[in-house]
């Protein structure tokens, strides 16, 4: 039997566990309950798993031995209220799988099921180790994601390669989307403060607008990408919070403003966030002043190209050549970068599309395609697998 076949056959189990996973959502660092279905899960199979990694991740390990593989799925919910009136619909007000977490979990677990079968066969060469992260969605008060916070507390240290998937509810279900590259963008927030002085809003000459202030800042904001940076290279600059004022008749002192930045390379990176610094001074041009902070988020997610062409292969098999895809570079962020930076590493999309609402990403109506559930197990297996059979010395950095 192929992992397909093997996966689908554990089909109605796996939606179980989407669901029962759906139905009890938790933010970042909160996925306690999280935590321990999936410990519950694996002892049920054999496998013994550690708790506490970065605050609330889990890690196991299947088989002994090198060469090691990580596979990765992020466990965390977003604070939303839930839309869809479904039998699984979120009994924790306010809060949501949004973003497809509790399919990836589920899909992990999956791939531990069959890769378990494999080990207990002796059909595993070398080992997995299962990486349930926290705290993809957001930081905690350290600016720490969880997958920063694993790299850093060595969950990575004794794998050779890691690989993570990602359902995409607006992508034909089935599919799998993978490019070589940069295949996801970095991202960093700033906060800002353009300073003027207030006063009467039929005397402005004796005042200093400080909405005109910002208004001359944000119109240069948006010339950064248009005429500061490489019109070959990609990044953008979005301005998605303006705060100021409080009445008709007053010019306020100061208007507050922040926004997002996104990029594929650090080159442009550090271009956007020195060009964003000469927008704000601006400000000082007119006799005003600004205050600003820039916040660091995620790295771009970066494939490499050896991996991302192992996961184009095994894609192949699984789903067929047909339905595999070049993916396309998306502005959207994703911390599985910290990992990819790490150790060598491949993300890849798995098309969920539901039925013919669009139910995009953080949206109250999110919902997938639970018959992708086995095919992103087989998938994660049977990429373990070929990793795990090709000629290591070949592939280590």
């Amino acid at each position: 039997m192929t992992y397909l076949d093997r996966a689908r056959a554990l089909h109605n189990r796996l939606v179980a566990i989407r669901r029962d996973l759906h139905a009890h959502p938790e933010l970042f660092f909160q996925e306690v309950r999280t935590a321990q279905r999936i410990v519950e899960i694996l002892r049920e199979l054999g496998i013994e798993a550690q708790t506490g990694i970065a605050r609330t991740g889990v890690v196991a390990y299947i088989g002994n031995g090198t060469p090691r593989v990580g596979l990765r799925a992020d466990m965390d919910a977003l604070p939303i209220l839930e839309a869809n009136d479904v039998p699984y619909k979120s009994q924790n007000p306010g809060v949501m799988h949004a973003c497809g977490h509790d399919a990836h979990v589920t899909c992990l677990l999956g791939a531990a099921m069959l890769l378990h079968e494999d080990a207990q066969r002796g059909a595993l060469r070398g080992s997995v180790k299962l990486l349930f992260q926290p705290a993809e969605e957001n930081c905690g008060a350290d600016g720490k994601s969880g997958g920063r916070l694993m790299v850093e507390a060595g969950a990575l240290d004794d794998v050779d390669a890691v690989f993570g998937l990602h359902v995409a509810s607006m992508l034909p279900s089935g599919e799998i989307y993978v490019r070589a590259g940069a295949f996801m963008a970095a991202v960093d927030t700033f906060e800002a403060e353009i300073i003027g002085r207030g006063g009467h809003g039929a005397y402005p000459h004796q005042a200093l607008d400080s909405i005109w202030l910002a208004a001359q800042v944000i119109n240069a904001i948006y010339g950064i990408v248009a005429r500061r940076m490489d019109p070959t290279r990609h990044g953008l600059i979005s301005v998605c919070s303006i705060h100021a004022g409080t009445t008709t008749n007053v010019i306020p002192d100061a208007v507050k403003i922040s926004g997002t930045i996104r990029s594929f390379d650090e080159t442009t990176r550090a271009l956007l966030h020195r060009e964003l610094e000469h927008a704000f001074a601006l400000a000082r041009t007119w006799g005003g002043d600004y205050k600003w902070k820039l916040i660091d988020g995620y790295p771009a997610t970066v494939n490499d190209a050896r991996m991302a062409e192992l996961v184009r292969a095994v894609a192949r098999e699984v789903v067929g050549a047909d339905k595999v895809k070049e993916a396309e570079l998306q502005m959207g962020a994703e911390d599985f970068s910290f990992m990819a930076r790490a150790k060598p590493a491949a993300f890849f999309n798995l098309g969920a599309k539901k039925d013919t609402l669009d139910r995009p990403h953080h949206n109250p109506m999110f919902d997938i395609d639970e018959s992708v559930l086995p095919i992103g197990a087989a998938m994660l297996a049977a990429t373990a697998q070929r990793f795990l059979n090709l000629d290591w010395v070949v592939i280590k950095k």
